[in-house]
């Protein structure tokens, strides 16, 4: 089942897993596992750490742009990028039993994901985030409005999910556009109190 909220890792205030630990304990179940700059070796001990925590607390565990990880640790499913395997080549090699979703930054991207069937589409950025390198162009809300009128305009019906420098109190007003669901990352991970920060979020989505 997909969540309205996903929380995807960094290390920028400690190991991913730790980060993942607090939002689970915040009642997050659903956790991308994004690890960038690391050798094999150390990816998977870092993965099966993190995985370790989903099992601990039932949360689904996604991994970001790597198939042959999702495949050998056995992972709920995988993320993609727009400059990762293709969706419909990653549903081709995984079958139906994972979770595929992709990132989307325009309709036309939001319609070869859901021509490849995938389970849903993370679109962004919201707003400016550091906490990706290669950052597409901003949507904003008015970027959202256009992309969800031209969905159901083609009967398009996906789980969309926001991602991008999202703040607690956009949460409410995105979901209320029609979007799924929210995807945060730093919002979390530098908060004082990131258990805390985690129910928040939740709550917010409880509209």
């Amino acid at each position: 089942m997909i969540q309205k909220v996903q929380f995807i890792t960094n290390d920028f205030t400690r190991p991913h897993w730790e980060n993942a630990e607090l939002a689970c304990k915040g009642g997050i179940k659903w956790i991308q596992l994004r690890v960038k700059d690391s050798h094999d070796e150390d990816w998977l001990k870092i993965a099966e750490k993190t995985q370790d925590v989903c099992v601990k607390y039932g949360a689904t565990f996604i991994i970001n742009d790597h198939i042959e990880f999702t495949q050998k640790l056995l992972a709920d499913g995988v993320h993609l990028g727009l400059e990762d395997t293709p969706t419909d080549q990653a549903r081709t090699i995984l079958g139906d039993q994972y979770i595929i979703g992709g990132t989307a930054n325009t309709y036309e991207h939001i319609l070869k994901h859901h021509q490849a069937n995938v389970d849903y589409v993370g679109i962004g950025p919201f707003r400016f985030t550091n906490t990706k390198k290669k950052l597409s162009p901003i949507l904003g809300v008015d970027g959202y409005i256009q992309l969800l009128e031209k969905l159901n305009q083609n009967n398009i019906n996906l789980p969309l999910i926001a991602i991008g420098g999202i703040q607690i109190n956009d949460i409410k007003h995105l979901m209320q556009l029609g979007l799924f669901g929210i995807a945060v990352s730093s919002l979390i991970t530098t908060a004082n109190d990131p258990i805390k920060t985690s129910e928040s979020i939740l709550k917010e989505t409880e509209y």
